[in-house]
């Protein structure tokens, strides 16, 4: 860019993946301990805690990070109490929000989710206010250098999903595409287990939700919304933040602009 110097620009850049990469590192932290309190510390017989390590590994978390995080669920490293806690709400143009965190102080949490929608337009709602806009469903996602689509596709039917998505690598920056195996809540163990079989760790592996039909909105609620969803996204304590939100192809490419 003119004016700016191309070592100052590369170097925000990298500073701002750090970022990224570091609070995604906190999230997985978190689910591990999690899941190893609630199910144990042996991967083979707790599915949640197999998940959660394989999809740290998948996204490169050292192994280090992970021993540190079996051991808070151990007791024998710093003790923290981790509850899951859901939040619904509306933002702008009426669109239902879910956002699920791992949280070891409910008041922290409750005043940055409600501080978030107050802000940027939306409305922090009582439980199932939006949750009954969506099915629960379980996802599990691998990069799409693992086979070809058809292959996946097979795979994960035979295995009883019911959905496979493929989303093309994005050219702004270096991530891979992905394939998104949608399956039922019940199925989600064995789909997961028989996917993880052939095609290795998971880069991501979890219950999530999946809107029974989606609410477009104009450019400009867009442009808050989306704010709202990168702001939310953005604290330790949130784990994943889904919406109904429907953007057609024109906006997306003048936002993104």
């Amino acid at each position: 860019m003119a004016g700016h110097s191309q070592f100052k620009n590369i170097m925000y850049r990298k500073g701002a993946q750090d970022k990224k990469r570091a609070r995604l590192f906190t999230k997985l932290a978190r689910e591990i301990t999690v899941s190893a309190k609630e199910g144990g510390d042996d991967p083979d017989s707790n599915p949640r805690l197999r998940s959660a390590i394989a999809q740290a590994r998948a996204n490169n978390m050292p192994n280090n990070n992970i021993e540190r995080a079996l051991k808070k669920a151990t007791g024998e490293g710093a003790s923290q109490n981790y509850e899951e806690v859901r939040y619904e709400g509306y933002g702008p143009g009426g669109v239902a929000i879910v956002v699920d965190t791992l949280t070891d102080n409910r008041n922290r949490t409750a005043s940055e989710v409600r501080s978030a929608f107050s802000k940027l337009g939306g409305n922090l709602g009582e439980t199932n206010s939006a949750s009954v806009m969506f099915e629960r469903v379980g996802r599990v996602i691998f990069p799409e250098t693992v086979a070809d689509f058809d292959t996946v596709f097979e795979v994960a039917a035979e295995a009883g999903a019911d959905d496979v998505q493929h989303q093309p690598a994005n050219e702004d920056d270096d991530e891979p595409g992905s394939y998104e195996v949608i399956c039922q809540a019940n199925d989600f163990s064995t789909v997961r287990d028989t996917l993880t079989e052939r095609f290795g760790d998971p880069k991501e592996a979890r219950l999530g939700w999946k809107p029974h039909s989606t609410q477009p909105v104009s450019e400009e609620q867009a442009q808050t919304l989306l704010k709202l969803l990168d702001t939310l996204e953005d604290y330790d304590d949130v784990q994943q933040v889904t919406s109904n939100l429907e953007l057609d192809d024109d906006v997306m490419q003048r936002l993104s602009a």
